[in-house]
């Protein structure tokens, strides 16, 4: 279950879906769609959840998976092919407005830079010159439910339950937990919608219930933040500017976006007390690395950090590391190719992956909390760096 299934028709993919459950039915498989001549029918349904319609050409991708074209039947593909050619969260060409398809195509009506200003400009109420923490807190949990794949609209009661425990423990100390407040008011940002109650003044929570109110994240704004660099963009965005002393490994861990504070994407060994902290028993593996590429990027740089130029000696020899500049696996789901890597010292390397440094476009080193330069990125004539992988880095910072 949570495999992704695309459906293609007309030389395109046209929309994608979450494997919710696989099942046998033959009184519904033969209702719908009848038997052969053997009296056979096709008894394997899928439920699916997270519907997402869009138009992507598909030739290019399917040449480069080897499949033949056009497409004629059920295809597999392996999870790490799907992230390498099925980009679909970055590469959707035009989004469908929900419910009835037989509806006309809609032009969307909100763009990037829209959402990021709205992002950077939300309306919050003040106590002791600090803006509240509810909205961000809020649009950091409706993110979470769309990188989980849930449904974007959420019934109120659902919301009241998820929603208020977080703003107990990530709002302002003495703050009211008013969940009701960001249900309705989040409207103000353009990124909001509710459905299910229409009046002048703030519902109050039984009114809320009553009418089986739903909110969430706008379609467009949604559209947007499935896309990862989009995600990790406003992530960053959210934190930095609206929860800047908040514990955000536990904040974005209790949303769903664990790992989004680190470029590597690994979680915290330690907790607060210097402990290690309580880890979840997981079924998954990290993602292997390719030692060739590590040896390589070291080699090239004869263990020099390309941050501050010093090289660790150690009795034998040297020593330097090999950092992802997007992290491999989830969150990040990034590439282990020599264009994602640098080659640094510890330290350099550990700020780097807590994101108190980032890489400027013009190859500047940064402090993330003042912006001051610091060093120029070393570069070989042989390492060609992703341009795109510093730019998802410098969202992980906060720095659009």
């Amino acid at each position: 279950m949570g495999d992704e299934v695309l459906f293609y028709a007309g030389k395109k993919f046209v929309a994608k879906a979450t494997i919710l459950g696989l099942f046998r039915n033959r009184p519904l498989a033969t209702a719908v769609w009848g038997v052969d001549e053997a009296h056979k029918t096709w008894e394997h349904i899928m439920a699916l959840g997270d519907v997402a319609e869009f138009e992507m050409p598909a030739e290019n991708v399917l040449r480069a998976l080897r499949v033949p074209v056009p497409l004629r039947s059920l295809t597999l593909v392996r999870a790490e092919e799907r992230r390498r050619f099925l980009g679909m969260d970055d590469r959707v060409v035009r989004s469908r407005p929900e419910g009835n398809s037989s509806r006309p195509e809609q032009a969307p009506t909100l763009n990037r830079e829209e959402l990021f200003r709205s992002l950077s400009t939300l309306k919050t109420h003040t106590r002791e010159q600090r803006p509240s923490r509810h909205k961000p807190v809020t649009l950091l949990w409706a993110i979470g439910r769309l990188a989980a794949r849930q449904d974007r609209m959420v019934e109120w009661e659902t919301f009241r339950r998820e929603v208020a425990p977080l703003l107990q423990d990530f709002g302002l100390p003495d703050s009211k937990v008013t969940p009701e407040y960001p249900f309705w008011h989040l409207r103000t940002s353009g990124l909001w919608c509710v459905e299910g109650i229409d009046q002048p003044s703030t519902p109050t929570r039984s009114q809320l219930a009553a009418s089986r109110a739903r909110a969430g994240l706008t379609m467009d704004a949604a559209r947007l933040l499935r896309r990862s660099l989009a995600r990790a963009e406003a992530i960053g965005l959210l934190c930095s500017k609206y929860l800047g002393d908040v514990d955000r490994d536990e904040l974005l861990e209790r949303v769903g976006l664990a790992g989004y504070t680190r470029a590597s994407g690994e979680q915290p060994t330690s907790g607060p007390s210097g402990g290690m902290a309580p880890r979840r028993p997981v079924t998954s593996s990290p993602p292997a690395r390719d030692q060739r590429f590590v040896e390589q990027i070291k080699v090239m740089y004869g263990h020099e950090c390309q941050v501050c130029g010093s090289r660790v000696e150690t009795r034998y020899s040297h020593y330097s590391e090999a950092a992802h500049i997007r992290g491999l696996g989830r969150p990040h789901e990034g590439p282990d190719e020599l264009a994602n890597l640098l080659c640094l010292c510890p330290n350099h390397h550990v700020e780097f992956d807590r994101l108190a440094i980032y890489i400027d476009e013009d190859w500047s080193v940064r402090r993330n909390s003042t912006g001051a330069v610091e060093y120029q990125l070393k570069l070989h004539a042989d390492h060609a760096i992703e341009q795109e992988h510093l730019r998802y880095h410098r969202g992980l910072c906060g720095r659009i």
